[in-house]
């Protein structure tokens, strides 16, 4: 019990201490934030496999921000992490203060609402998926777990007579958007009698 109240009180107390430290400068680097660093298996240990996905041996995240890097070794979960890091200092208006709750932030989905109805046919046929949030970053990766796509590219090929397979990512907003092109398509062809 005593090691389970210190492993939770830990990263509290790390965040409040960075917090405190946070307030000597203003341009913060990956080093003034809480981070912990999880094993999550023995990096010689088989990983449980999904499909295409394994468990990585080591996982880093910055405490109270959903910002994490993984990978077999300490080190690579720490430099997946900066990069992830550092890409967030590129993209995002302000930097959070090091300690502070950041709040998730959801993608957008506005390519996705244009064609909504589209969106959860595709899911129910394709992947037998009743209900899903989908972003317009989502990709049929976040749904298939075989590694290729090849499957799920032959499946959207028979059910919607598209091809897919050239959209490098499998952005779903991509798919969708290609489908729909392609029954619009249908629409205005002129009728041969």
């Amino acid at each position: 019990m005593t090691l389970k109240i210190a492993t939770n009180l830990f990263p509290s107390l790390l965040a409040g201490w960075k917090f405190l430290l946070s307030f000597r400068k203003r341009d913060w680097s990956l080093k003034d934030y809480p981070v912990i660093i999880r094993k999550q298996r023995d990096p010689g240990q088989e990983s449980a496999r999904l499909g295409r996905l394994t468990l990585p041996a080591y996982c880093a995240q910055i405490v109270n921000w959903t910002l994490t890097g993984t990978g077999e070794t300490a080190a690579a979960a720490l430099e997946q992490l900066k990069n992830r890091f550092n890409k967030a200092r590129e993209t995002r208006p302000s930097m959070p203060r090091p300690g502070r709750q950041v709040p998730l932030e959801f993608a957008s989905q506005k390519r996705i609402e244009a064609n909504s109805a589209l969106a959860n046919e595709f899911l129910q046929s394709v992947f037998e998926v009743e209900d899903a949030w989908i972003s317009d970053e989502s990709t049929l990766w976040d749904f298939a777990l075989e590694d290729p796509l090849d499957e799920s590219y032959a499946k959207i090929q028979s059910l919607y007579g598209v091809d897919v397979s050239d959209i490098p990512d499998g952005n779903l907003a991509d798919v969708l958007e290609r489908i729909a092109q392609s029954r619009q398509k249908r629409v205005e062809a002129p009728r041969i009698p």
